[in-house]
């Protein structure tokens, strides 16, 4: 378990690991990238694989500059990914083999608990991930009809209850 200044009184159980932005190097990335594609594969029904191509490069970037990252790892192999900025979950992904386990509950429980993250936003499209965090105590409180890179994929804003 790596803890920089910012983490020294944070509790980060023993199978997940901050990354710092300065050890995210590109096996990492790519490793999470793949993981990402592999869990929306999964998940993101909705999505064509033109737009999982479109995306890839921004979930790259994304997980390059987040300002907390973590990764949850079984034997050193990434197994789900949380990435915390300023109060929110920022992005979420757990690989396919690993979902239902828990892993994903542990992540957000850590990220509340670590960082104050109290916001997080959904795919319309996914009631999945909307049921997941509704059932963790997140609320709705604002949609827009496009996400991120304006493509009409309705999001759903979620807070923390």
């Amino acid at each position: 378990m790596q803890k920089n200044k910012e983490n020294r009184n944070m509790t980060i159980p023993a199978d997940i690991r901050y990354i710092p932005p300065a050890e995210r190097d590109g096996g990492l990335l790519n490793a999470l990238t793949t993981l990402w594609e592999s869990s929306v594969r999964a998940t993101h029904h909705f999505l064509r694989e033109a737009d999982i191509s479109n995306l890839k490069p921004y979930v790259t970037e994304g997980l390059a500059g987040i300002r907390h990252l973590y990764v949850a790892v079984d034997a050193d192999t990434p197994t789900a990914f949380i990435g915390i900025q300023d109060g929110k979950i920022e992005m979420l992904f757990v690989s396919p083999r690993h979902l239902r386990k828990g892993i994903g509950k542990r992540l957000v429980d850590m990220a509340v608990r670590n960082h104050d993250a109290i916001f997080v936003d959904v795919n319309e499209q996914n009631p999945d991930a909307r049921a997941f965090y509704e059932k963790l105590g997140f609320v709705e409180f604002g949609r827009t009809e496009t996400d991120g890179q304006g493509n009409p994929f309705p999001i759903i804003a979620l807070r923390l209850r």
